[in-house]
């Protein structure tokens, strides 16, 4: 075991800084550390101040525990790597590089699915995956998280109360014998291919808050600006701006981890819209309407299945949202300048 937390809600510590989770100010304050934190250290390599593939002690939100004689601490979300360039005059510099690490999510002792993710916003991965998948309802069902690191990768051990527990432990012991499990905790085709949640909302977008929200979401990544190579997914309100986001090397992990952001501070899903850096296959609408989020933005374009998905769920769904441009494949009553009249 290396390192272990328990936190559902509250606050976070970066830095020796605290940062109360339930205020945006606060939000935004963490994440420039962290974006400072990823530059600093490219210019630290670049100065020789920082050997390529190590990190100084205090790096990027060290988390207590890792001093000699305690537990080792979580790793880093990146690592500073250096290569061999073909076809440049010049050497290639170091590369910010993200950290993938094997997340296992247990429940109750037994282990639900196994993800490659990135190794931050963990607690919040943790709840949202937990509401996302329906295994809880919302977070207090949950009564104990723990963090657990180890050599092959991280552990988070989720304790369930009853009625939840009682009805996880059926669903386990239905489980119990198939193999090549190919979408992990899902018993049946009809499972896998569950329609998404109705949304019930009465927001209403214009277009010039699809461009902002794009504009917000691609200034906001600093995993990304320092890798290029991470995820995102951002959940803004019109009037206000970009009010959570999360990033991982996966994008359903970034949606899981924003889902527990939203849940853990008591933010609404059906006032605001979620905004990802990736296409949008069918999990990522189903993802979205389990937030209550009524618009879903993404860069890219969707799948077939994810775009009848959201006709069923009645979720707005926006893609190849690039700069002032975007096509609307379901729910454009939703949008004010575009909706049809009469």
């Amino acid at each position: 075991m290396a390192y272990t937390r328990n936190r559902i809600g509250g606050s976070m510590t970066l830095h020796g800084t605290t940062f109360d989770h339930t205020t945006f100010d606060d939000e935004l304050a963490a994440r420039d550390i962290v974006g400072r934190d990823c530059r600093d250290m490219g210019s630290r390599v670049a100065a020789g101040d920082l050997a390529s593939g190590d990190l100084a002690s205090g790096d990027l939100a060290s988390p207590p525990g890792a001093a000699a004689g305690r537990p080792a601490a979580l790793p880093p979300p990146l690592q500073m790597l250096s290569a061999i360039s073909r076809g440049r005059d010049v050497a290639a510099p170091a590369r910010a590089v993200p950290e993938e690490t094997a997340v296992a999510l247990v429940y109750d002792g037994s282990t639900e699915a196994v993800m490659m993710a990135t190794p931050a916003d963990l607690e919040d991965f943790a709840v949202g995956f937990s509401l996302v998948e329906g295994i809880v309802g919302s977070p207090g069902e949950i009564t104990d998280l723990s963090i657990v690191a180890g050599p092959a990768g991280i552990e988070l051990r989720l304790w369930l109360a009853a009625p939840r527990a009682d009805a996880y432990g059926r669903r386990r012991r239905r489980l119990a014998g198939p193999t090549g499990c190919g979408l992990c905790g899902i018993e049946s085709l009809d499972e896998a291919m569950r329609p998404a949640r109705r949304i019930a909302s009465d927001l209403s977008v214009a277009s010039t808050d699809v461009a902002a929200a794009i504009s917000a979401l691609e200034a906001a990544q600093h995993l990304a600006h320092a890798t290029h190579a991470t995820h995102a997914a951002g959940f803004f309100v019109p009037g206000r701006g970009l009010v959570a986001l999360r990033e991982d090397v996966g994008r359903h992990n970034a949606l899981d981890k924003l889902a527990g952001a939203l849940a853990r501070r008591g933010i609404a899903g059906a006032g605001g819209v979620v905004v990802i850096t990736s296409r949008v296959s069918v999990e990522m609408v189903q993802k979205t309407a389990a937030i209550g989020a009524p618009v879903l933005i993404a860069v890219s374009a969707p799948t077939a299945l994810a775009v009848r998905t959201a006709q069923a769920a009645g979720l707005t769904l926006v893609v190849m949202a690039r700069g002032t441009g975007f096509e609307v494949y379901a729910g454009v009553e939703r949008l004010r300048d575009l909706a049809p009249h009469g």
